[in-house]
């Protein structure tokens, strides 16, 4: 009797699968099956059939493609995000159906009409790993595309994937119209607009802060007129100083609208240009020059909000009013110390010393107090600095900051955070329903909120938070991360957790507390204390039992799973 000979063949896997598919089904069985059945027979079926492929396998959400060429497999990737997309435009947000995709090129068995082996099973573990409405594919499916689609890879190095003996090599698909963009246009039917940061025609710091305090104040002032999308500062400030084109800008962050200008200060005179421009059109619908003295720089800012807000939203809009400081010296305090906050525990604690000055010159100076009460409150819950008197001080600032700005979303949102630390569950909950109330689409207030919704028990929420979060702030702050990467590590996806905390915008931060419990839960212990010590050499204070004793968890099992996984990993009780 002879033994069959096993047939193998090179070929280019496409796994995709449906986000949130469980979820969707719940909140409506036949809707989403009639959905994504109308999604395989208008948008994939076609786009295989075009790209020569063939779809040897359906898994309720998610589906398997097989292609002769590499190049074919990947640019059928490409197509099929953007067709979603455009397929989601005009849907209500949680109509949507979004895709994680892999792609693999491999050796793969053949048993009839299915596909086995690691070439089948390494795209579906980057498929897993991929972002909502990402593209991952694999070192050997790269070296066969490179140069020969039109989309751009980011190298995210060697990659440890479930079940699969040797790392693998990963790129990112980047620069094609990502998720955010056309998921954010497709949720609201506001004007959207990006406020690039203001040039300055010298190279000098002190112009640089004005500059950069002038652009952050326009974004703050457009978000609040509730009449239009307004991207968060962090994505605008990732494109200072490179010189891009407007079309190519609001492509990448999903806005119709682009402000650009330049400023200058001299002595006690200021020098602002701005010009709206239209990035389908490339038409500039409005531009105007102000030489000021400096004392009137926020008669100009609320001048260019009015003008700017009556352009797009075709009307003029009672905005909330703005505390404005009393003082230049106090505004160039807090400007400054606003980047300082963001960078890490030491240069956290320079920016406190320019917030306690602000509010020495100006005691009525709302934002300074909202910093500083940020400020003080991650002093004591993330750096394991003295609780007292951090905690009674953070909670004094951010009172304050409510009563002198009770408008600003930001305000809000801080003072419940602190409340929600304090134990004081049910105001935190008010807060940050106020904060939601002022500014829907404040992405800080659903990053925040995924921490509480993941600490009150609710992982599921609070991972679909901070995605809302990145829709609305697509180059998102490195603390994003880290909630997002908690989350994951909440609902055991440890995986996701580790690919999460390893992004560079985040990895040598406290993220690696995280990272070194999630790799000690899949079992990488060795690699697991290599972070922990990383992460004691740059928070040498950290101590489990501080850190746990102002944890607010309000489930006990899920506070328990992370003190697991940090003991596992070594770090110090």
């Amino acid at each position: 009797m002879t033994e069959s000979r096993v047939q193998r063949r090179l070929a280019a896997i496409l796994a995709a699968d449906v986000v949130g598919y469980s979820r969707m089904m719940e909140g409506d069985e036949v809707g989403t099956l009639a959905a994504l059945k109308a999604r395989r027979k208008g948008v994939l079926e076609p786009l295989v059939t075009k790209h020569q492929g063939r779809v040897f396998k359906v898994t309720g959400d998610g589906v398997l493609v097989e292609f002769a060429s590499a190049v074919n497999a990947v640019q059928c990737a490409v197509d099929l995000q953007q067709d979603m997309a455009a397929a989601n435009a005009g849907e209500p947000d949680d109509k949507h159906i979004v895709l994680r995709i892999g792609v693999n090129l491999g050796d793969v068995l053949v048993e009839g009409n299915d596909l086995y082996g690691d070439g089948v099973n390494i795209a579906a573990r980057l498929e897993g790993i991929a972002k909502p409405g990402g593209v991952l594919v694999s070192g050997t499916a790269f070296d066969s595309v490179r140069n020969k689609i039109k989309a751009g890879f980011e190298d995210f190095g060697a990659q440890t994937l479930k079940n699969i003996a040797e790392p693998v090599r990963v790129y990112c698909v980047v620069n094609t119209p990502p998720v955010s963009a056309t998921t954010l246009q497709a949720a609201t039917d506001k004007p959207s607009i990006a406020v690039l940061p203001f040039t300055t025609m010298a190279q000098d710091p002190e112009q640089e802060t004005f500059a950069d305090g002038l652009t952050e104040d326009l974004i703050t002032d457009l978000s609040r007129s509730g009449a239009i999308l307004v991207i968060a500062r962090n994505s605008c400030f990732a494109y200072k100083g490179k010189a891009i084109d407007v079309r190519r800008i609001a492509g990448e962050l999903g806005v119709r609208y682009v402000l650009e200008g330049s400023a200058r200060r001299a002595s006690q005179r200021v020098r602002i240009n701005v010009q709206l421009i239209d990035a389908v059109t490339g038409n500039h619908l409005w531009a105007e020059r102000y030489d000021r003295n400096l004392d009137d720089v926020f008669s100009v800012q609320d001048e260019v909000t009015a003008k700017i807000v009556e352009a797009l939203a075709g009307r003029l809009v009672q905005r909330r009013p703005r505390t404005r400081p009393k003082s230049m010296e106090a505004w160039d305090c807090c400007v400054m110390a606003r980047r300082l906050n963001e960078q890490s525990p030491l240069a956290a604690r320079e920016a406190r010393v320019l917030l306690e000055r602000a509010l020495e010159i100006d005691p009525d100076y709302a934002e300074a107090h909202r910093w500083l009460a940020m400020n003080l409150s991650n002093g004591w819950i993330y750096w394991c600095e003295p609780i007292e008197p951090m905690r009674r001080l953070s909670i004094e600032h951010a009172s304050r900051a409510v009563q002198l700005d009770p408008n600003d979303s930001g305000c809000h949102w801080v003072r419940g955070t602190i409340l929600y630390y304090e134990r004081k569950f049910e105001d935190a909950e008010q807060e940050f329903a106020k904060a939601l109330e002022l500014d829907p689409e404040d992405a800080d207030s659903w990053a925040a909120k995924s921490d509480i919704s993941v600490l009150s028990g609710y992982p599921q929420r609070g991972l679909e938070e901070i995605e809302r979060a990145f829709l609305l702030n697509p180059i998102s702050l490195n603390w994003y991360h880290i909630l997002k990467g908690q989350a994951l590590y909440a609902l055991g996806r440890y995986d996701e957790a580790v690919h999460t905390l390893r992004q560079d915008t985040t990895y040598r931060l406290l993220s690696r507390r995280y990272l070194a419990a999630s790799l000690a839960q899949l079992g990488r212990v060795d690699e697991a204390r290599r972070e922990a010590k990383l992460f004691m050499a740059t928070n040498p204070e950290f101590r489990i039992s501080h850190w746990a004793s102002t944890q607010p968890f309000q489930d006990k099992a899920l506070l328990e799973k992370v003190l697991d996984g940090y003991r596992r990993a070594g770090l110090p009780e």
